[in-house]
């Protein structure tokens, strides 16, 4: 099966991720779709099942959450930029997450963290300290 072949009509929904750089490997595709954190057409599936042109896909990593729509099949990985040209992201997705982006932003900018790291009497003591309350 070559890439965007227009023969193509299905390609294996863990494959497809991998293709398209959703997850660093086919393993990871495949774990993420038994564990339920993506789901084909609203609906939990296989990492085998038949992935077609117009499938709704939901995909969560850790904060991040996607509605995609896909537009192309290939079972080869490509370049980001090609990749990319592969599915198309719902407008209510593509706004979600860069609310939820923003606000990762806003809340990382309020934290107040040490403006350095401690030295080495200030490591003592905290060593110290969290021995006496334990």
């Amino acid at each position: 099966m070559r890439q965007n072949d227009p023969d193509t009509k299905s390609v294996r929904l863990d494959q497809w991720l991998h293709a398209a750089r959703f997850f660093k490997t086919r393993a990871f595709s495949a774990q993420a779709i038994k564990s339920g954190r993506v789901l084909l057409n609203g609906a939990r599936t296989k990492p085998a099942h038949a992935l077609k042109i117009d499938d709704v896909l939901s995909i969560r990593r850790d904060t991040l959450h996607m509605e995609i729509v896909v537009v192309a099949l290939s079972t080869r990985r490509a370049a980001a930029s090609i990749a990319t040209t592969w599915y198309c992201e719902t407008e209510d997705s593509r706004i979600a997450r860069e609310t939820q982006a923003e606000q990762r932003r806003l809340g990382a900018a309020l934290s107040t963290g040490p403006d350095r790291r401690p030295d080495k009497k200030s490591r003592r003591k905290i060593i110290q300290f969290n021995r006496d309350t334990q």
